[in-house]
């Protein structure tokens, strides 16, 4: 099957029709499920269509630099767009949809109503790039209110902003089912993200301190022997800038003490050269 290219409202409206995806579940799978990207697709985003896939009967796909999300110092107009490679991969996957909306399209000029990130949207993420999750948050809901999902899904190597739609989710009542994806990696550790294209042949070999970090705190059991061991890593690259290394309650992203027990969010943020990654893993403690 083709791939239906929508590029306004009144299209995306046609391209549902034309699916035949009135929403809701059919045969105990949902009749449509959405994968929100900005583009620029690798493996990363390949396996998340392919969950997609599993959770309903057709995949929508939303290609979308959102301008909400970049503050005045980030990349939003060098950003990767290849749109025509994307819609490539789109219809290799079996994608059915995919929604390509311009900023025009997508907010109005004198917009004023936004999504607020709460408390959750000022650490971590939300403490180096102030309005981010507010942006996220935003343009997700725009998206599950225009292309009208049943099921999302999204990847867990953005392990903050998963969290926050999941609570946007819930506090908003939201009638979309949040599903999340494992990180997939390079070989040799190098979680995909489509900025990795900035990386030179030095960045990259610094840039693999990262997962390094992450791999050699999940090993240990105690929160503080986590964050020693990633810590030792990281301070043996120099080249690596570190916003924040953090070990978190993967609900709240708030700090876990010396005494938590289960799940936590092992996450690391920095820049390699000019380039900006995150990453993260799950613990247990």
């Amino acid at each position: 099957m083709d791939v239906i290219v929508a590029r306004n409202r009144a299209e995306l409206a046609e391209a549902r029709r034309a699916l035949g995806a009135h929403g809701g579940i059919s045969g105990g799978t949902a009749e449509l499920a959405l994968v929100p990207t900005m583009g620029a697709l690798h493996e990363g985003h390949r396996s998340l269509m392919r969950l997609a896939r599993e959770q309903a009967d057709h995949v929508a796909v939303s290609v979308f630099v959102n301008p909400l999300q970049f503050g005045p110092n980030e990349d939003f107009s060098r950003y990767p767009r290849t749109f025509d490679a994307d819609l490539e991969v789109c219809a290799a996957e079996g994608v059915g949809l995919v929604f390509a909306p311009s900023a025009d399209d997508m907010y109005l000029p004198d917009r004023q109503v936004g999504v607020s990130a709460g408390r959750m949207g000022t650490v971590a993420e939300g403490a180096f790039r102030p309005g981010h999750l507010d942006g996220v948050l935003t343009v997700v809901l725009k998206l599950f209110n225009l292309v009208r999902p049943d099921v999302a899904v999204f990847g867990r190597k953005d392990a903050q902003q998963l969290a926050m739609i999941r609570r946007m989710v819930a506090d908003l009542d939201v009638p979309v089912a949040v599903v999340g994806g494992p990180t997939v990696r390079e070989a040799d550790g190098l979680a995909l993200s489509s900025r990795n294209r900035y990386l030179s042949g030095d960045d990259r070999r610094a840039a693999l301190s990262l997962s390094r970090a992450l791999f050699a705190g999940a090993e240990r059991r105690t929160p503080a022997e986590i964050r020693r061991a990633a810590r030792e890593v990281l301070d043996g690259e120099p080249a690596v800038s570190l916003d924040y290394l953090i070990l978190v309650d993967p609900a709240t992203f708030e700090e876990v003490g010396d005494d938590h027990e289960g799940e936590a969010i092992l996450a690391v943020a920095a820049k390699v050269g000019s380039t900006r990654l995150i990453d993260n893993v799950t613990v247990t403690l």
